[in-house]
């Protein structure tokens, strides 16, 4: 059997240095694309909004508003992991020097209560965006 696989494994070699060689050009594609239209508006690109320092944050403006967050909001939350928990749990809070999350949002063994597991949906990144973000032709009359 060992002799087999030997001539097997020795013909697959021998066929692969055989000197024989792939197309190497490809034939040229034809793609249409939605139009042939050219670009005729350039704009200028968009204002990065920028974040408050560290321990600067804006008051809230009524009783149990969410707190804004003070930075980047483009962590992973899904089913298997909350990444704001990385910093914001009851027993890193203090190391890494960050809010602790709200004993309203955990339940009695400090693990995070599911209806609370969303951070995002209440909280939002507190940044000063330069340009509106939705034009606004609202009247009252």
């Amino acid at each position: 059997m060992k002799k087999l696989l030997t001539a097997v494994a020795m013909l697959f070699m021998l066929n692969a240095c055989s000197g024989q060689q792939a197309n190497t050009q490809a034939d040229p594609v034809n793609i249409t694309s939605l139009g042939q239209s050219e670009i005729t508006e350039v704009r200028a690109a968009d204002v990065i909004p920028t974040y408050p320092k560290r321990g600067k944050s804006i008051e809230r403006t009524f009783v149990h508003q969410p707190p804004l967050i003070p930075h980047k909001a483009q962590y992973p939350i899904n089913l298997k992991k909350n990444s704001c928990m990385n910093c914001h749990s009851p027993a890193k809070a203090k190391r890494m020097k960050a809010t602790e999350i709200d004993v309203s949002h955990l339940l009695a063994d400090s693990k995070l209560n599911k209806h609370y597991y969303n951070c995002t949906q209440c909280h939002v990144p507190q940044a000063d965006n330069k340009q509106p973000l939705v034009d606004n032709d609202f009247s009252a009359k």
